[in-house]
């Protein structure tokens, strides 16, 4: 086995009580529900913040009990059915989009595997269970979990959830792609896709500061795949009046917007496990404390990077605007997934120099070369093309046809223009007292002709 190769010990694992996988269930379950509910009111307050408001301040010291406030009145308010719901797969949709955004949470470690923790008296670590292949079953469970938002757009019987819905899964599957391949150069360089074992191979540099491009990706698809702003089309109130989730009501309602959070707190829980070492102590605290990664305190280094990760995502929807969905597409399949899959070769080939001795010298020799060499060529390309272009047209070819003609009601209903296409002129009237209609941009309509002859009949 290549040195680099990480040695999976996943041996203390399976060996609790039951009643001790209950205690711990439990916990992972209040953790997710607590930071859920601390989530909501720190959004509401930083956004108000941001935006010069006031905010929460009614319910409980500070609104500190807004979130709770906001859950007791949607359980309380009526539940609806519209008729021409599919009323079985209705229901079941928010049950399905809610429960896979807990199951994540089992694998994700909160403390070190070789230091157990004594929970009545039985020693333990601090973590559900863990998998050989952990990470491909956190995949599988946010896949699932985008279920629930299509089957709740498709059996609500409305256009506009249906169209919601759609939107979800399109966007899962372009931006899962890139996911995945930004999780893959982590599996490259620790060997494993156990999470206990990634974060143990962070114990001298963690991986953002290896892999920064993956990290970067990650932070882009895990907004993406959450949907949430600037990323949010699946619900937009601009052009779905509420997307997926717009026939819902009370406690079905409640449940999509608890599942956009745990699933917001599953993701960055993610990211600091693969990225952000995990459950350790940053440098400056760990250099100088040699117990700041044994007993409980891993428990709060971990916390602490979750909770910056969530102030990325209040962040992000109080500044940057919503991305149209030409947009956010074109940024999943031309932008991040090239990105990710090149980058992902360019990690494949360090590590197999690594594996076979060469130095980092040579390696980056090597790599520098070949980055180069493809710059070069794109350059050649590109020149050979305009040159080919310019040519054409010196040679007496007719030149570039004009925008593609466009008729925005051709299907029965309006629809937006392609790239290239350009929508026709919008006549402009005046005001009545001016006596004439002005045509923006294209030849004089039937009405002009009409009323150039009221005006000569009333002459």
């Amino acid at each position: 086995m290549s040195p680099y190769l990480a040695a999976e010990d996943l041996s203390m694992f399976g060996r609790d009580p039951w009643w001790l996988v209950v205690i711990k269930a439990v916990f992972c379950f209040a953790f997710l529900m607590v930071t859920v509910l601390f989530s909501i009111v720190w959004e509401r307050k930083v956004v108000a913040w941001m935006q010069l408001r006031i905010g929460p301040n009614r319910h409980g010291p500070w609104g500190m009990l807004q979130s709770l406030a906001d859950g007791v009145k949607l359980m309380l308010k009526e539940d609806i059915i519209v008729k021409r719901a599919d009323k079985v797969v209705y229901v079941l949709a928010p049950i399905v989009a809610a429960i896979p955004a807990f199951m994540a949470i089992a694998v994700i470690p909160f403390g070190p595997a070789d230091n157990e923790i004594s929970i009545f008296g039985t020693r333990t670590t601090m973590q559900l269970t863990d998998l050989p292949i952990a990470m491909l079953y956190i995949l599988a469970v946010a896949s699932v979990g985008i279920y629930g938002i299509v089957l709740a757009g498709w059996s609500s019987g409305s256009t506009y959830p249906l169209l919601g819905g759609l939107r979800s899964c399109a966007q899962m599957i372009s931006y899962e792609i890139a996911m995945g391949a930004a999780f893959a150069s982590v599996f490259l360089y620790s060997g494993s896709m156990s999470t206990s074992t990634i974060v143990a191979q962070q114990h001298d540099r963690w991986y953002i500061l290896l892999l920064p491009v993956s990290f970067i990706l990650y932070i882009v698809t895990m907004v993406g795949e959450t949907n949430r702003a600037p990323f949010d089309m699946p619900e937009s109130e601009g052009d779905l009046v509420g997307g997926f989730n717009t026939e819902y009501s009370s406690i079905k309602f409640a449940m999509f917007m608890l599942a956009e959070y745990v699933n917001m707190v599953t993701v960055s829980a993610v990211s600091t496990t693969l990225f952000l070492g995990g459950w350790r102590a940053p440098w400056p605290i760990s250099g100088f404390w040699a117990g700041a990664n044994h007993g409980w305190w891993p428990l709060l280094w971990f916390v602490i990077k979750v909770q910056l990760l969530l102030f990325f995502f209040i962040w992000l929807r109080g500044t940057l605007p919503r991305v149209r969905y030409d947009q956010l597409m074109k940024l999943g399949w031309k932008v991040l997934i090239p990105v990710s899959v090149t980058w992902l070769m360019l990690v494949a080939t360090v590590r197999v120099l690594r594996n076979e001795h060469y130095d980092f010298a040579d390696i980056a020799l090597y790599v520098g070369g070949g980055v180069l060499a493809l710059l070069l060529l794109s350059f050649v390309a590109d020149m050979f093309r305009d040159r080919g272009d310019k040519g054409g047209k010196g040679a007496g070819q007719p030149a570039a046809a004009g925008p593609a003609g466009f008729d925005p009601m051709a299907g029965g209903f309006p629809v937006p223009p392609l790239p290239g296409q350009e929508l026709p002129p919008v006549p402009r009237r005046r005001s009545r007292r001016e006596g004439e209609l002005i045509v923006s941009g294209g030849p004089d309509t039937v009405s002009d002709g009409s009323t150039e002859g009221k005006e000569a009949s009333d002459g």
